[in-house]
């Protein structure tokens, strides 16, 4: 007969930790500056406040209730494009309009969880989505009848190892999944891609791969790819050994697949896109954690070849995080300064420029940007998509909200946006991998 007392405590040991992860994300500091301080070309970045126990505090995913939808900004409307999806994250249009969707989430990372401290981040990140199994799949999304809404889905690419993103050369559709970028022959018109990949590259992974998206964009030449990869760590706690062609965007010559590395020291870097004006390569960034709720503001940045953007050793250019062991002061002195703060903790993921004709001409050249929303922050921040207007190639301005209302009144989130793009006719996509739904957004209609 089973021992009554070893039962209960059996029963009891789980409970007791999942009260305690509960309990201790709801610790840590508070920030002091406005979210807006965080924004900008030279946000304000005081003193670093770490704690024994990082801040931890979540939206709680839920869902959306039926017919919700997010809060679209004066002058724009929102829909469905297409909904009950599996965690999409990231998104491409094709040329023809057809539009893919990688329905993606973290691979297996052995090693990158063990510890009380990555036992309660687990279960936190659960709480706020993110631990649902990878559908490791690329479905396609067709709108054949023009009303803005797909009516027709197919899965277009099966069997991948955790995919996020996609770019076609020519007939060459290339897919960065956590571990290579891989080639597949495309043809228009196609729903699906039968024929296997060939890999042209492998990208760092293994058993920890901490950051484990890696997105893929091609010169206008179609002779590059360019890759992002994060860091395999907070601030190289684990050794840079650790960090071999991490936290960089790399080179890849399309022939030939010889590597390079491109920009460093991004901690992770996820949106790509080229800038219409300047033609300049853009990308969105997210910086360190743990040093409190209004450090270090996430940014996007032109990337310049050659660069060294600070991680691990420093932020914002000469700012040396102190946590870094050995310090790199000749690093330190040669970090470039990003361009544009998105805000402390907001986890700034998609990145799209608009060159579209469809939405009204204030957003013409400017970003749109996919903020998927604060773990390390309180207040939170992010939990929505913005926009950043630009002038001859560069920001020029305070950024402005786009979508809202990710985050119900009981600070609870009925979804997270992650990539966004612009469709064939100039909409803006954007992925919630919470609410499992592609949002389009476009011009609200006139009023009578």
């Amino acid at each position: 007969m089973p021992d009554p007392l070893a039962t209960r405590k059996s029963l009891t040991a789980p409970l007791c930790l999942t009260v305690l992860a509960l309990g201790l994300a709801a610790c840590g500091e508070t920030a002091t500056l406005p979210g807006s301080e965080g924004f900008g070309p030279t946000p304000k970045l005081p003193a670093p406040n770490p704690t024994l126990l990082p801040t931890m505090h979540i939206a709680p995913a839920t869902g959306w209730p039926a017919g919700g939808t997010p809060v679209a900004a004066a002058g724009l409307a929102v829909k469905a494009y297409a909904s009950e999806l599996d965690h999409p994250r990231w998104l491409y249009t094709l040329p023809n309009g057809d539009v893919l969707v990688a329905e993606s989430n973290a691979p297996p990372k052995p090693e990158d969880g063990k510890g009380i401290k990555a036992w309660i981040m687990r279960k936190v990140m659960k709480r706020a989505g993110a631990g649902t199994p990878s559908a490791n799949r690329i479905s396609l999304l067709r709108d054949t009848d023009g009303d803005g809404v797909a009516d027709t889905r197919a899965i277009f690419l099966q069997g991948l190892n955790s995919p996020f993103g996609m770019t076609l050369v020519g007939h060459d559709l290339y897919v960065a999944t956590t571990d290579a970028v891989i080639r597949f022959p495309y043809k228009d018109g196609d729903l699906h891609i039968d024929q296997a990949g060939v890999k042209l590259v492998d990208l760092p992974a293994g058993p920890i791969n901490h950051h484990w998206t890696k997105n893929v964009i091609a010169d206008r030449s179609g002779e590059h790819l360019y890759v992002t990869v994060g860091s395999n760590s907070n601030v190289a706690e684990r050794g840079m050994d650790n960090e071999v062609n991490r936290a960089n965007v790399l080179e890849i010559d399309r022939a030939s697949g010889r590597m390079r590395v491109f920009a460093s020291g991004l901690r992770n870097p996820n949106g790509l896109a080229w800038q219409p004006q300047s033609g300049a390569l853009w990308t969105a960034v997210n910086e360190r954690d743990e040093i409190g709720s209004d450090l270090v503001p996430d940014y996007m940045t032109a990337l310049k070849d050659g660069a060294f953007y600070g991680w691990p050793y420093s932020y914002y250019g000469q700012h040396v995080d102190t946590r870094v062991e050995p310090q790199r002061p000749d690093l330190v002195a040669a970090a470039a300064v990003p361009d544009y703060a998105l805000g402390a903790h907001t986890a700034s993921l998609g990145l799209a420029f608009n060159d579209g004709p469809l939405l009204p001409a204030h957003y013409a050249g400017g970003a749109f940007v996919g903020q998927h929303g604060s773990w390390n922050r309180k207040p939170r921040s992010g939990y929505k998509v913005i926009f950043v207007p630009f002038a001859q190639g560069r920001p020029a301005g305070t950024p402005e909200d786009v979508l809202t209302g990710f985050v119900n009144d009981k600070g609870e989130a009925q979804g997270r946006p992650v990539g966004v793009t612009l469709d064939r006719a100039g909409a803006l996509l954007v992925a919630d991998d919470v609410g499992n739904v592609i949002w389009r957004v476009t011009p609200a209609a006139p009023t009578k």
